[in-house]
C-alpha cells in the first residue's frame, strides 16, 4: 500500500462485521479520508471473552493499525471499549482513541415514558463503563438493560431477518415493550446490521437509537480540532483486513451498500497481527 503523499488513514476495528457500522457512518462524514477497516472474525464473540484476552488482542490490533500509518484509532466495539479504551489509552497516550459507549443520555434526553432500554453482549452490560454511564445521566429514568447472548453469531452468519433471529428478539425486547419503553439503545455495533428487524420488532412507537452518527461526528471534531482532516481535493477509501474467511466478509460489505478497495485475510500469529496488501 503506497501511502506516499497521502492523508494518513484512520484505523477502526471490531470483533468483526459490526464495526462496519461506524465505518460506514464515518465514510459518509468524512468521504475525503481514507478508512483501513480490520474485523477479528476469527476471534467473535469478544464479548464472552475475558478482558485480559479483549486487552491483548485490542493493542495487537491498535500496533498494526499505527503500523499503517493511522492518525487516529476507532475501537468500533462496545465491549472492546469497555475492556480495552482506558488501558490503551493510559500505555499509549500519544495515541488518538475514539471509543463506543451506549447511547444512554440521549435516550434519557428524549424518553417521554421515563423508560428507555438497553440491549447489548453480556460484558457490556455488566461492565463498570455501563454501571457508571447509567449513574451519570439516568438519573430519574428506569433503564432496563438486556444481554443478548449469540445474537452477534446469528449477525455474523447473515441471519438478518429470519425467524429464529426474529424470536430471539421477541424473547428479548417484548418484556421491554410490555414496561412502556419508548427509547431502545443499540449496545452492540453489530445489532444496527438488524435494525429494520428491531424495529419491527419494538413496533413505530419507540425509537431506536444508533450510535454510529455520533461516534463520526466526534472523530471528525478531533481531527478537525488538531488540524488533522483529509484536504477537500483528496480520494477517500476504504481497504478491510479480517482474521477470518475474505468472502463471508465482503458478502456482508455488499449487502449493506458498502464498498472497500479490498478485503485482505490478517492471520494471527502468536499473538501478533500484520495488516499485509
Amino acid at each position: 500500500m503506497d501511502l506516499k503523499g497521502a492523508s494518513p488513514p484512520i484505523g477502526i476495528f471490531d470483533s468483526g462485521l459490526g464495526g462496519l457500522t461506524v465505518a460506514s457512518a464515518i465514510r459518509q462524514a468524512l468521504p475525503h479520508e481514507r478508512l483501513l477497516y480490520f474485523g477479528d472474525n476469527v476471534h467473535i464473540p469478544y464479548g464472552e471473552r475475558s478482558n485480559a484476552e479483549i486487552l491483548a488482542f485490542s493493542q495487537a490490533i491498535t500496533d498494526a493499525l499505527l503500523a499503517q500509518g493511522c492518525k487516529l484509532i476507532v475501537i468500533a466495539c462496545n465491549t472492546a471499549s469497555a475492556a480495552a479504551l482506558k488501558p490503551l489509552r493510559e500505555r499509549m497516550p500519544q495515541v488518538r482513541f475514539v471509543g463506543m459507549e451506549p447511547a444512554v443520555k440521549p435516550a434519557v434526553e428524549h424518553t417521554r415514558t421515563g423508560v428507555v432500554g438497553v440491549i447489548a453482549t453480556i460484558a457490556t452490560v455488566q461492565g463498570e463503563v455501563f454501571a457508571s454511564i447509567v449513574e451519570r445521566f439516568a438519573q430519574g429514568v428506569t433503564v432496563l438493560q438486556q444481554a443478548c447472548p449469540n445474537l452477534v453469531r446469528q449477525i455474523e452468519a447473515g441471519e438478518f431477518d429470519t425467524p429464529k433471529t426474529e424470536a430471539m428478539l421477541h424473547g428479548w425486547l417484548d418484556p421491554m415493550v410490555e414496561k412502556n419503553i419508548d427509547a431502545l439503545v443499540l449496545g452492540c455495533t453489530h445489532y444496527p446490521l438488524i435494525r429494520p428487524l428491531i424495529q419491527r420488532v419494538v413496533g413505530d412507537g419507540v425509537r431506536v437509537i444508533d450510535p454510529a452518527p455520533a461516534i463520526a461526528r466526534r472523530v471528525e471534531s478531533m481531527l478537525r480540532e488538531d488540524g488533522d482532516l483529509a484536504p477537500a481535493d483528496a480520494e477517500g477509501s476504504l481497504t478491510c483486513w479480517t482474521s477470518g474467511p475474505p468472502g463471508t466478509f465482503q458478502a456482508i460489505l455488499d449487502r449493506i451498500g458498502l464498498r472497500s478497495e479490498a478485503v485482505h485475510h490478517a492471520p494471527w500469529r502468536d499473538g501478533t497481527l500484520t495488516l499485509l496488501p
